[in-house]
């Protein structure tokens, strides 16, 4: 599928999720069910800025945009990582809450069902999204996949900890599963945030970099070094510049050569990224910006 299509998939999946996750809650009164429904809530405006940016990212490069759209993917995962972050702080507030005005629980029986049901779902969804990241180097998707992981991994422990409340009486694992889901929750978004904030103020792309230095090395008889290598990424692209030293005697029409083969090469081995080359005589080399 396309990411366009993989994108339609979250929006879609995560309505359903919510759903059954917000009749969980009513079915059994769990502030634990209820702190999962919410965050069912951002995961659906996450996942539709999220098929909004993707939308925008594939559009083709044009005149006032001559790198593409790309980093349009890192604003989604920058956003979502702030809403997720906001959704822990809200489920922490319910919690607290239900702590000092404890609520008798309701039917579990079948709330845990039902909210089994929605954890199956979104797992489904996360695996998919996941190989769908993978295949088109989206961080958007990427993003919301682990987003829903994480989901699955706290609605896990909150089905665990009512099943044990049900057992045994003790209502107060409610809430206390309830901010265990918050710090979970705020965790994964500050990391979502940092890793796409780390795309927009262009950090370097270290593991494209190590192999286009490789690379280099690889072909090093052919030209005397190479400095400044500097790489960035732009959604699922990266961008590499870089200078290369080459004997002052070679012809333009060499020099030229040699670049477009190094280009090609890397283009084989990494289709994702572009690379300009700057080449000058050793003269330029302490000159060099």
């Amino acid at each position: 599928m396309s990411k366009n299509q993989s994108a339609t998939a979250a929006v879609i999946g995560g309505f359903v999720v919510f759903c059954l996750k917000l009749a969980a809650f009513f079915i059994s009164g769990s502030v634990a069910l209820l702190s999962d429904a919410l965050e069912s809530v951002v995961n659906i405006v996450a996942s539709f800025l999220m098929f909004v940016c993707v939308r925008i990212s594939g559009t083709p490069a044009d005149r006032d945009h001559p790198y593409g759209h790309e980093k349009v993917e890192n604003i989604s995962a920058f956003v979502e990582g702030a809403l997720v972050i906001v959704a822990g702080l809200l489920i922490a507030y319910a919690a607290i809450g239900r702590f000092f005005n404890p609520v008798e629980l309701g039917s579990l029986d079948i709330a845990l069902g039902v909210s089994l049901l929605a954890t199956a779902t979104n797992a489904g969804l996360s695996l998919y999204l996941t190989r769908s990241a993978k295949t088109h180097g989206s961080i958007a998707l990427e993003g919301d996949a682990k987003h829903l992981l994480s989901d699955v991994i706290s609605s896990v422990g909150i089905v665990i900890g009512l099943f044990i409340a049900k057992l045994t009486g003790w209502t107060i694992l409610d809430p206390m599963l309830a901010l265990l889901m918050a710090c979970i929750v705020f965790k994964m978004g500050t990391e979502l945030v940092k890793k796409a904030g780390n795309g927009l103020i262009d950090q370097a792309a270290d593991a494209e970099q190590k192999k286009i230095e490789e690379l280099l090395d690889a072909h090093h008889p052919q030209f005397i070094d190479y400095h400044n290598v500097k790489t960035r990424r732009s959604g699922n692209k990266v961008f590499a510049e870089l200078h290369l030293t080459v004997d002052p005697n070679l012809t333009v029409q060499k020099a030229h050569d040699l670049t477009k083969h190094l280009e090609e090469r890397l283009q084989q081995e990494m289709p994702g990224v572009s690379m300009t080359i700057h080449v000058e005589p050793p003269k330029a080399h302490g000159d060099a910006d």
